[in-house]
């Protein structure tokens, strides 16, 4: 049997579920789980539902026949094939840790994506990138080049059909057009528990703030910097005896592991922009397993 997702965002009202359950059920699918979250503040209402098509329809035959179910409830709508890996490119500077960390839940299945490139301003990484198969571009930004450079980096997104950018420790700050165009599918990481010590060197700030707790944020981004909706956050306890340099070493694994879990719900079709917030829902079970355990 395949197995979809669909995503849906409308404003709420009654009868969304039953409409969607309904329709799903006279199309011979089973729904094997579900999640739906109705923002009263906003009058928003989202939902993420997993099934398998037990008669062996595709997307189009559902997308088609939903269509004037979707259009009486003014309902944003998408059917995504569970199988199909995500199309990413991955960016990043001189700091790698987020980078291997990422090629090798890439390399056992647990994020399963295609890396399509991976793009830097500068040739550190291109072995280790280049002997797992990967293209690796190297494109030099300065203030003089900058909307060549990121042309260059646009055209790689277009030829390759990347449908999400990650900035794995990019240290550039990418320009509004960039944003724009790529709203809602660039992910970064932001070495700090937003919205404390934005900008520069946050574990700096956070150590001459004495803070007791520092973290990593993963927020998609926008013409704002480190104000784009946040997806994933996680902390890690410090004390007064600790360096500025350790608050550098211990944030590295904080900061992989939330990357990659703002990926994971990203890619699975599990985070949904909410204004300048978003809804994020739980993983599926089975979501997690790697295709190649232990």
């Amino acid at each position: 049997m395949t197995k979809y997702c669909l995503t849906v965002t409308c404003p709420t009202r009654r009868g969304i579920v039953a409409a969607i359950s309904g329709y799903l059920a006279e199309k011979g699918c089973n729904i094997t789980d579900s999640s739906q979250f109705d923002d009263t503040a906003t009058g928003r209402f989202f939902m993420r539902v997993s099934f398998a098509s037990e008669e062996g329809l595709g997307i189009a035959e559902l997308e088609g026949d939903f269509a004037a179910t979707a259009k009486g409830l003014n309902m944003e709508a998408k059917f995504h094939d569970e199988a199909s890996k995500m199309k990413v490119i991955i960016m990043v500077s001189r700091f790698g840790h987020c980078l291997n960390d990422l090629l090798y839940r890439w390399r056992i299945g647990a994020l399963p994506i295609d890396i399509v490139a991976v793009i830097s301003n500068h040739m550190d990484y291109q072995k280790v990138v280049v002997n797992h198969d990967i293209p690796y571009y190297c494109i030099r930004v300065t203030k003089e080049n900058k909307p060549q450079a990121e042309a260059e980096q646009m055209r790689i997104v277009h030829e390759t059909g990347a449908e999400l950018i990650v900035l794995a420790r990019y240290m550039q700050v990418l320009s509004d057009e960039m944003c724009r165009e790529m709203s809602g599918r660039i992910i970064n990481i932001h070495h700090s528990f937003l919205p404390s010590f934005k900008g520069a060197n946050p574990y700096r700030q956070a150590y001459e703030r004495g803070v007791k707790l520092i973290g990593a944020t993963s927020h998609y981004v926008t013409t704002d910097l480190d104000e784009g909706p946040i997806i994933e956050q996680d902390t890690i306890r410090v004390t007064h005896a600790q360096s500025a340099d350790d608050y550098v070493s211990l944030g590295r694994d904080v900061e992989s592991q939330v990357l990659a879990r703002a990926i994971h719900a990203h890619i699975h079709r599990r985070s949904f922009l909410n204004g300048n917030k978003t809804v994020v829902f739980p993983a599926s079970p089975g979501s997690y397993a790697s295709e190649r355990m232990g």
